[in-house]
């Protein structure tokens, strides 16, 4: 059972912070240049930690006993993770690729702070993935579950941008072709269709 919570954390996670964005295409573009990699990863980290706990522990206190409510999220990740879905697969149709710019070699600690600050807090889809979808996952399962939960998501998030970081240097050829990122996207669009489909055990009828 805490394993399944644990998996169950990580793959919602991890299927929603793989995708070309700028906080990504940021982190990359350090890693390639070996420039406060580690200092960036860990704000990643850290901020998804806060963001994700926010929407399992407070979302949760909210919600809990509103089924109105319950279903109203439900339905609205339903949505979006089903368009989103329809989004990835249209990508895997078009030859994309990510483009780093190296030129730049000029790369002080407040600029890449305030730059991870903005990707993160200025960026809607941050607060939907991690809050209302992530958070509202986990805020349905039970209160001595929900740091298992909030491990796995913790570990999908630190799996995801350690990677990006210091892995960055063999990454970057992999993923300047168009055939890894039609990959990515299929496999993103399949994650997002089954966890679209595992939140309609939320919606129950309303008393």
């Amino acid at each position: 059972m805490v394993l399944d919570i644990i998996l169950k954390g990580f793959i919602v996670t991890f299927s929603l912070i793989v995708a070309i964005g700028a906080q990504n295409a940021y982190i990359l573009k350090l890693g390639l240049q070996k420039k406060h990699v580690l200092l960036a990863v860990s704000l990643c980290i850290l901020f998804d930690f806060i963001l994700i706990t926010t929407g399992v522990m407070g979302l949760g206190f909210f919600i809990q006993g509103n089924q109105l409510l319950i279903n109203s999220i439900a339905y609205i990740g339903i949505i979006f993770l089903t368009f989103y879905a329809f989004l990835s697969f249209k990508a895997a149709f078009k030859n994309t690729s990510l483009k780093i710019d190296t030129e730049n070699d000029t790369t002080p600690v407040k600029q890449v702070v305030t730059l991870i600050l903005v990707f993160t807090f200025l960026n809607p889809h941050t607060y939907l993935d991690t809050i209302v979808l992530i958070g509202g996952i986990g805020a349905n399962i039970a209160d001595d579950m929900k740091m298992y939960f909030l491990l796995g998501a913790v570990s999908a998030s630190s799996v995801w941008f350690l990677s990006l970081g210091f892995g960055a240097r063999f990454l970057i050829p992999l993923f300047k072709k168009p055939i890894t990122w039609k990959l990515l996207d299929i496999f993103i669009g399949i994650i997002m269709l089954l966890i679209a489909y595992s939140l309609i055990d939320l919606i129950k009828e309303i008393p």
